[in-house]
């Protein structure tokens, strides 16, 4: 999926080796950009939105890839009168991706900020009484949490396979911006690893959580917890902020280091693509540019 100024665009390419798009017109909601102009706010509504738009092409993906596996004698619905008929997106369903996904991320991101809190207090909850400690070893546990989840389902085959379109994405966009032409061959010569990619604000709001939250005492588990849910959105706001800043930087030589943390993560968010996948990477890309340069609004 490709995100450009006028449009969000998926490809996928079919059991019969065709690529079909699922293409949608970005929307320009007064206020929701309002509020894209404030700092640490537009950093939630950004993580919001894209929750809810990167739902909706999953699901178009995931619906693709199981019309597929269906018998070819069931791939379409039987209706009255003996005619056939393909059912399509309403708004309802559209809708209903979109908050499913807020909601999915919502809660992954409670589990992954609750759960390290909940062991590190049970564990180390009477060893010391610094703050600081305390939340450095919660975030270790937090990091050690992460990178053990990412690491075990990227075994799996299904996973294995969003994360080598994920590389595909960033070979894509670093070649383009390199001025290269979009071929399989030049594409494939640039890393999988990118500065911009969200895995990189997964780190940072680990790191950022470690100094926000040693803003603020507990005396119970319970306090410690409920602190933890409060103050989500204003890590996530600051991480964002943080990323904005080293995605700034990236170019001067000697704090290109402020982003590497992210970048080492995605050795485990990316894998490397096929050739096959490189492909459906750069049309999505190339139909993205085409609808950015038809200046296509709805």
């Amino acid at each position: 999926m490709f995100a450009g100024r006028n449009a969000n665009v998926t490809a996928v390419r079919r059991k019969n080796n065709e690529i079909i798009f699922y293409e949608v017109p970005r929307k320009t909601t007064p206020w929701i950009q309002n509020l894209k102009k404030i700092p640490i706010v537009r950093g939630v509504v950004a993580i919001l939105e894209s929750s809810a738009k990167g739902s909706q092409h999953l699901n178009f993906s995931m619906e693709s890839y199981a019309e597929d596996e269906l018998p070819a004698d069931k791939d379409k619905e039987d209706v009255p009168g003996g005619k056939e008929e393909k059912k399509g997106w309403s708004l309802s369903m559209i809708v209903g991706v979109a908050v499913a996904g807020i909601l999915s991320f919502v809660f992954g991101k409670l589990v992954f900020t609750v759960v390290p809190a909940l062991i590190e207090q049970l564990i180390f909850g009477h060893a010391f009484k610094n703050i600081i400690v305390h939340n450095l070893i919660e975030g270790a546990i937090k990091i050690l949490f992460l990178l053990s989840y990412l690491y075990f389902i990227s075994l799996t085959p299904l996973i294995k396979r969003l994360f080598q379109y994920h590389g595909a994405e960033h070979k894509v966009i670093s070649a383009y911006e390199a001025g290269a032409e979009l071929t399989v061959d030049n594409v494939q010569g640039f890393t999988r690893l990118h500065y911009r990619c969200g895995s990189s604000f997964i780190v940072f709001s680990v790191l950022v959580g470690v100094i926000v939250y040693s803003f603020f005492h507990w005396d119970s588990l319970w306090e410690r917890v409920y602190l933890r849910v409060l103050l989500l959105p204003v890590v996530l706001g600051f991480s964002y902020e943080a990323l904005r800043f080293t995605n700034a930087l990236r170019d001067l030589p000697v704090l290109r280091f402020l982003g590497y943390p992210g970048l080492w993560l995605q050795k485990l968010t990316t894998k490397e693509p096929t050739d096959d996948q490189v492909a459906v990477s750069i049309a999505s890309f190339n139909r993205m540019l085409e609808l950015d340069r038809q200046g296509v609004r709805s």
